[in-house]
């Protein structure tokens, strides 16, 4: 299949989940995860939010801060365009990312997007080739093994549960996203987020609905 039509057909596949889903203005745990970002990430930044959609997150750390918003669906990118006056981008995070030269970033942020990449081992090493020197990849994965998560599964049943997104590629447990995250950075710092979070500290495998990570090489 020649490149545009596979650009095409992706782009196609993202702009009709998100309009049947109605995703405008709506993020998981928005302000759970819109208050963290934005105590981690500070001010005086220069950003790459990859997956940023209409910017339901971005709005959190944009003051301050110059973001550029990568995403396969230009519609919604529109919106975080004539909402928040940022730099936007279309690009397939799935290919080369040569879109972007030779740019670098103190900060590159991926809310619920590792899941709808094929390959995390490349994503990952696309990331670090454009995070400055000290800079950090900050994000978040949905826990698809919850203990609620693996007894739906145990009843044959993926309702409720990240595998019933068709666009979630790669599913996560707390402890794979942690190993993947720590081949490519020394320094990650994992939280389980969601309803269950006074339970999810201690045992986060099982009581996260989402994981925050944070990353970094020293």
């Amino acid at each position: 299949m020649p490149l545009n039509n596979s650009l095409n057909s992706i782009k196609n596949i993202y702009e009709r989940h998100h309009a049947n889903k109605d995703r405008r203005g709506f993020s998981i745990l928005e302000k759970e995860r819109g208050a963290l970002l934005k105590q981690y990430i500070g001010v005086g930044k220069k950003i790459l939010d990859i997956g940023c959609r209409d910017g339901s997150l971005t709005k959190y750390y944009i003051v301050g801060n110059k973001v550029l918003g990568v995403d396969i669906d230009s519609d919604l990118l529109n919106d975080a365009l004539n909402n928040l006056g940022i730099e936007i981008m279309v690009m397939d995070l799935n290919g080369e990312w040569n879109e972007l030269g030779d740019r670098k970033f103190d900060v590159i942020v991926a809310g619920e997007v590792l899941e709808h990449l094929y390959y995390p081992e490349n994503i990952l090493n696309k990331i670090k080739k454009h995070l400055n020197t000290n800079g950090i990849f900050i994000g978040s994965v949905p826990n698809a093994f919850s203990l609620k998560n693996r007894f739906r599964y145990l009843f044959g049943t993926k309702k409720y549960t990240p595998l019933e997104d068709p666009t979630h590629i790669n599913q996560f447990s707390y402890n794979e996203i942690d190993n993947l995250l720590s081949k490519h950075f020394n320094r990650v710092n994992i939280a389980g987020l969601g309803k269950y979070k006074f339970l999810a500290k201690p045992l986060p495998n099982f009581f996260a609905f989402d994981i925050f990570f944070i990353c970094k090489n020293e």
